[in-house]
């Protein structure tokens, strides 16, 4: 049996329209959340007074477990479909979704756009779309819950549909690759099984919709990129720097370059857990050896690439931002922490260029004198030290970044342009 190759899922929508309810179903009729640990999350779900909880129970059995010192083990988030292996990436609210979306390896592949049939589209469920686009995740399926509030209604279910299409398309998503899917989490019609309440709906189900999803290629044909998290000394072996390969292939004997410090040497080996490896590609955290680099030299935050072809250090860049939640507002000359690939960088805004409507994308404003929560701006980012950035259409996993202030995510975004340092 070959295995399945393997895509992040991000679960996103307004509150209260069922995505943990959806996602717990979800586990449960692909089989990766057992009778016994439903029967046991019932109970739990029974004794806190939330009996018709018990799937929503089971994805937010983390936070209950630490507000009531109880242990569910359930099987974690992950299911297998037909065709592919997935990974949840859950998203109760705008922070940790988007703190999820942005750190290390899981960034979202794909995403399903939860909405209630019976509430329709609300304000998170535009923000939420608009987020997804922003920060690159190219292929979503909508999901229509709540199916059995409606009495599972055709006429609803494609009055919505037609509404979320209207959405959709003017975020910037190619409404012809979407897929509308109507079901009910709660009563399980159409998630995993096929409907017996919906004889006019033919289409594939929830679960069914999953392996339409393609898997995006390994970037192997673009330049070595690997942002380096760790640096160690081994007797023996020299200097050994830790990363992940984001882009491109790193084989031994390539002559690298570390940057912003312009440190340069030969990779002599590779290893992953422990074994050596012919060549490292995209997505193999690995440990390498490098000639000629001293390891005073290297820290985290650095990129290796290709000596002919060196990983840009920024002067300054525009990029396109989302304000997630900041207390005041932001004013020119805000100078927080920029976390991107393995960096962490104070810069600062130096202009805010436009703000845009965050539900359509449309400009609404020329040079605000500020932006505040809710708002979505291009700005021109000037870093305080030398940081490693590309634009986010050529090597997204260095041009997608969090800005986080205060001890918590204030805004995200993409990089849009790059003036490189002369």
């Amino acid at each position: 049996m070959a295995e399945k190759e393997h895509l992040n899922l991000v679960f996103i929508g307004h509150i209260d329209h069922g995505k943990s309810t959806s996602v717990g179903r979800i586990l449960y009729d692909t089989g990766a959340l057992s009778e016994q640990d439903l029967r046991r999350l019932k109970e739990e779900a029974a004794k806190v007074g939330k009996a018709t909880f018990e799937f929503a129970f089971a994805m937010d059995q983390l936070k209950e477990e630490r507000e009531r010192g109880v242990t569910i083990d359930v099987a974690h988030r992950e299911f297998q479909t037909a065709k592919y292996y997935f990974t949840i990436i859950d998203a109760p609210g705008h922070r940790d979704f988007v703190k999820n979306m942005i750190t290390g390896a899981s960034q979202a592949d794909a995403a399903v756009l939860v909405i209630s049939c019976k509430e329709g589209i609300q304000q998170q469920t535009k923000e939420h779309a608009f987020l997804a686009k922003v920060l690159g995740i190219q292929q979503m399926i909508v999901g229509i819950n709540k199916m059995d509030s409606v009495g599972y209604d055709r006429i609803k279910f494609e009055d919505l549909k037609n509404q979320a299409t209207t959405l959709l398309k003017n975020i910037g998503y190619k409404t012809e690759s979407l897929q509308f899917i109507p079901y009910s989490a709660y009563e399980g019609e159409n998630v995993g099984k096929k409907p017996t309440k919906m004889d006019w709906y033919k289409g594939p189900t929830l679960v069914e919709s999953f392996d339409k999803f393609t898997v995006p290629a390994k970037p192997l044909d673009k330049p070595l990129r690997l942002p380096v998290q760790d640096v160690f000394t081994i007797t023996g072996h020299g200097t050994v720097p830790v990363g992940r390969v984001e882009t491109g292939v790193m084989k031994p004997g390539d002559l690298i370059v570390f940057m912003p410090s312009g440190a340069k040497g030969e990779v002599k080996s590779i290893e992953m857990h422990h074994q050596p490896l012919e060549k490292a590609v995209p997505g193999d955290n690995v440990g390498f050896n490098v000639k000629g680099v001293d390891k005073k030299d290297l820290k985290r935050g650095e990129v290796a690439g290709p000596a002919s072809n060196p990983p840009t250090v920024a002067q300054e860049f525009t990029a396109n931002i989302v304000v997630l939640e900041h207390p005041t507002a932001i004013l020119k000359g805000y100078t927080p922490v920029f976390h991107i690939h393995t960096s962490q960088m104070a810069c600062t805004i130096t202009e805010i260029l436009e703000k845009k409507d965050p539900k359509t994308g449309q400009t609404v404003q020329k040079n605000p004198d500020f932006i505040k929560t809710g708002d979505v701006a291009i700005v021109k980012v000037k870093p305080l030290r030398p940081l490693v950035v590309e634009k986010f259409n050529e090597f997204p996993q260095l041009g997608r970044f969090a800005i986080r202030d205060m001890g918590q995510t204030v805004a995200a975004g993409v990089v849009l342009e790059v003036v490189k340092v002369a």
